[in-house]
């Protein structure tokens, strides 16, 4: 359990490598995040909870730091670094019991998503917060399984119809060009390790993650949500 009081790194240890295949979900999110936990002390002045889900290795817990009064992991494998452990389709916690909470990068591997979405707003106290996301695009990737791709639509109606929001935002992590971008790279990595010639390939990678970044920033279209949009990953931002 983390407390308040240490200080948050920035995001720029969590954004990953530019030579990461992945770098354009990663990226975004821990920028996204970063972002929030800004906005925190000022809502929920010095005593904020934080749950966070799939916790892992608590890779954001630094960016929280300073901002919560607790910070608490849940995992639903064997987890040292987790105070609790369940599935997200039933969290073991009471109802209402956390200002903020967390779950990334977890709905595409749950059984039920719409019961985690209930789940989600259950344990968050009325005027809370819950910050999630997941792909829109992705190649398949099991741990332990991984059932799951939306639109910004479906994720819209999924969270609605599942539970009862005071507001609830969908937003593209990063634009089109950048998820082109990941799906050549992922395949390039997966070819460059195959001819045990990863690293050659590292810097094609790199250089490929920060022209498909720059042309997202030049043009607003290829980051909206229009017609013909590929989005990689998708921040929901719901207010309880």
């Amino acid at each position: 359990m983390l407390t308040r009081g240490a200080r948050a790194r920035g995001p720029a240890s969590l954004r990953g490598s530019l030579a990461s295949p992945t770098y354009a979900v990663r990226a975004p999110l821990a920028s996204w995040l970063a972002s929030e936990a800004e906005k925190l002390d000022a809502r929920f002045g010095a005593e904020c909870r934080l749950l966070d889900i799939g916790c892992g290795q608590l890779p954001y817990a630094s960016l929280f730091a300073g901002h919560v009064s607790e910070y608490v992991g849940l995992d639903f494998v064997d987890n040292p670094r987790a105070q609790l452990r369940g599935p997200a389709e039933a969290l073991p916690v009471p109802d209402a019991s956390f200002d903020v909470v967390l779950c990334t990068q977890v709905l595409e591997h749950c059984d039920d998503p719409a019961r985690v979405v209930s789940e989600l707003r259950r344990v968050t106290r009325p005027g809370g917060l819950v910050l999630a996301s997941t792909h829109g695009v992705q190649v398949y990737h099991p741990s332990p399984v991984d059932h799951w791709r939306w639109t910004h639509t479906g994720l819209e109606l999924l969270f609605r119809r599942n539970a009862d929001w005071s507001g609830c935002s969908v937003a593209a992590g990063a634009g089109t060009t950048a998820c082109v971008g990941m799906v050549v790279n992922l395949y390039l990595d997966l070819l460059a390790k195959r001819l045990r010639l990863r690293p050659l390939a590292l810097p094609l990678i790199a250089a490929i993650n920060r022209a498909a970044e720059r042309l997202d920033a030049a043009n607003p279209r290829l980051r909206s949500l229009e017609p013909g949009a590929l989005i990689a990953n998708f921040h929901i931002r719901a207010d309880a």
